[in-house]
Protein backbone atom coordinates (compact mmCIF):
# COMPACT_ATOMS: atom_id res chain seq x y z
CA UNK A 1 0.00 0.00 0.00
CA UNK A 2 1.46 3.35 -1.00
CA UNK A 3 0.81 6.39 0.59
CA UNK A 4 2.06 10.21 0.56
CA UNK A 5 4.78 10.78 2.68
CA UNK A 6 4.22 13.18 5.36
CA UNK A 7 6.61 16.60 5.55
CA UNK A 8 9.31 17.67 8.38
CA UNK A 9 6.93 17.84 11.69
CA UNK A 10 6.04 21.26 12.85
CA UNK A 11 7.96 22.33 16.21
CA UNK A 12 8.72 25.09 18.44
CA UNK A 13 10.97 27.59 18.30
CA UNK A 14 13.04 26.24 21.00
CA UNK A 15 16.25 24.30 20.47
CA UNK A 16 14.48 21.80 23.01
CA UNK A 17 11.46 21.75 20.62
CA UNK A 18 13.06 21.10 17.44
CA UNK A 19 14.77 18.29 18.61
CA UNK A 20 12.26 16.59 20.69
CA UNK A 21 9.77 17.54 17.49
CA UNK A 22 12.18 15.57 14.98
CA UNK A 23 12.95 13.28 17.00
CA UNK A 24 8.71 11.92 18.15
CA UNK A 25 8.56 12.70 14.51
CA UNK A 26 11.23 9.92 13.54
CA UNK A 27 9.71 7.54 16.72
CA UNK A 28 6.10 7.82 15.10
CA UNK A 29 7.86 6.58 11.78
CA UNK A 30 9.34 3.54 13.21
CA UNK A 31 6.38 2.40 14.71
CA UNK A 32 4.26 2.77 11.96
CA UNK A 33 6.87 0.43 9.67
CA UNK A 34 6.16 -2.45 12.55
CA UNK A 35 2.85 -1.69 13.49
CA UNK A 36 0.20 -4.33 11.66
CA UNK A 37 2.78 -6.35 10.48
CA UNK A 38 1.90 -10.13 11.51
CA UNK A 39 3.80 -13.12 12.93
CA UNK A 40 6.20 -14.32 11.63
CA UNK A 41 6.89 -11.46 8.94
CA UNK A 42 7.53 -8.70 11.84
CA UNK A 43 10.93 -11.20 12.79
CA UNK A 44 11.85 -12.04 9.60
CA UNK A 45 15.40 -10.99 8.43
CA UNK A 46 14.64 -8.97 5.02
CA UNK A 47 18.74 -9.71 4.23
CA UNK A 48 21.72 -11.98 5.00
CA UNK A 49 22.11 -9.77 7.47
CA UNK A 50 19.26 -10.70 9.65
CA UNK A 51 17.91 -7.50 10.02
CA UNK A 52 14.43 -6.90 10.94
CA UNK A 53 11.65 -4.87 11.41
CA UNK A 54 11.42 -6.16 15.31
CA UNK A 55 15.13 -6.16 16.11
CA UNK A 56 15.61 -2.67 14.85
CA UNK A 57 12.89 -1.37 17.09
CA UNK A 58 14.59 -2.96 19.83
CA UNK A 59 18.03 -1.68 19.27
CA UNK A 60 16.48 1.81 19.20
CA UNK A 61 14.68 0.95 22.48
CA UNK A 62 18.45 0.28 24.03
CA UNK A 63 20.49 2.82 22.13
CA UNK A 64 17.69 5.42 24.18
CA UNK A 65 17.88 3.90 26.82
CA UNK A 66 21.99 3.66 26.88
CA UNK A 67 22.53 7.58 26.19
CA UNK A 68 20.04 9.09 28.02
CA UNK A 69 18.72 6.93 30.62
CA UNK A 70 22.40 5.23 31.27
CA UNK A 71 21.26 2.02 31.64
CA UNK A 72 24.53 0.37 29.68
CA UNK A 73 24.22 -1.76 27.14
CA UNK A 74 27.59 -3.86 26.64
CA UNK A 75 26.22 -6.33 23.93
CA UNK A 76 24.85 -4.41 20.74
CA UNK A 77 24.73 -7.26 18.48
CA UNK A 78 21.91 -8.74 20.69
CA UNK A 79 20.03 -5.55 20.79
CA UNK A 80 19.28 -6.36 17.21
CA UNK A 81 17.28 -9.74 17.65
CA UNK A 82 13.75 -9.96 19.55
CA UNK A 83 13.37 -13.06 21.57
CA UNK A 84 11.24 -15.22 20.95
CA UNK A 85 8.77 -14.74 23.61
CA UNK A 86 8.62 -11.41 23.17
CA UNK A 87 5.39 -10.11 20.85
CA UNK A 88 5.43 -7.17 18.59
CA UNK A 89 3.27 -5.35 21.00
CA UNK A 90 5.86 -6.11 23.79
CA UNK A 91 8.60 -4.44 21.89
CA UNK A 92 6.68 -1.71 20.78
CA UNK A 93 5.02 -0.48 23.90
CA UNK A 94 8.66 -1.05 25.45
CA UNK A 95 10.14 2.05 22.70
CA UNK A 96 7.43 3.89 23.46
CA UNK A 97 7.43 4.30 27.36
CA UNK A 98 11.36 4.73 26.77
CA UNK A 99 10.65 7.50 24.60
CA UNK A 100 8.29 9.00 27.45
CA UNK A 101 10.90 8.60 29.63
CA UNK A 102 13.43 10.39 26.94
CA UNK A 103 11.28 12.92 26.46
CA UNK A 104 10.87 13.55 30.75
CA UNK A 105 14.12 13.37 31.39
CA UNK A 106 15.18 15.68 28.55
CA UNK A 107 12.69 18.48 29.79
CA UNK A 108 14.48 18.60 32.98
CA UNK A 109 17.96 18.75 31.27
CA UNK A 110 20.31 21.79 30.20
CA UNK A 111 19.94 20.88 26.80
CA UNK A 112 23.16 22.16 25.60
CA UNK A 113 24.73 19.52 27.60
CA UNK A 114 21.98 16.82 25.67
CA UNK A 115 22.35 18.38 21.95
CA UNK A 116 25.40 16.07 20.77
CA UNK A 117 23.15 12.95 22.28
CA UNK A 118 20.11 14.01 21.03
CA UNK A 119 21.16 14.65 17.38
CA UNK A 120 23.12 11.53 17.93
CA UNK A 121 19.43 9.83 18.63
CA UNK A 122 17.59 11.61 15.61
CA UNK A 123 20.62 9.88 13.19
CA UNK A 124 20.20 6.88 14.93
CA UNK A 125 16.61 6.53 13.99
CA UNK A 126 16.08 8.42 10.69
CA UNK A 127 19.23 5.82 9.45
CA UNK A 128 17.14 2.67 11.11
CA UNK A 129 13.98 4.29 9.74
CA UNK A 130 15.45 4.03 6.25
CA UNK A 131 16.24 0.38 7.10
CA UNK A 132 12.48 -0.21 8.14
CA UNK A 133 10.97 1.61 5.19
CA UNK A 134 13.35 -1.10 2.58
CA UNK A 135 12.25 -4.20 4.93
CA UNK A 136 8.75 -3.07 5.09
CA UNK A 137 8.54 -2.28 1.42
CA UNK A 138 10.08 -5.88 1.03
CA UNK A 139 7.64 -7.75 3.04
CA UNK A 140 4.47 -6.14 1.59
CA UNK A 141 5.15 -2.94 -0.66
CA UNK A 142 3.89 -0.76 1.61
CA UNK A 143 6.24 2.38 1.23
CA UNK A 144 5.88 5.94 2.70
CA UNK A 145 6.00 7.38 6.88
Amino acid sequence: MARRDAGPPRTGPGEREVLLGFLDYLRASVIAKVEGVAEPAVRTPGVPSGTNLLGLVKHLTHVERHWVLGERTTKWAATFRAKPGESAEDIIDAYRETAARVNARVAEADVAELRWTLTHLIEETARHAGHLDILRELLDGSTGR
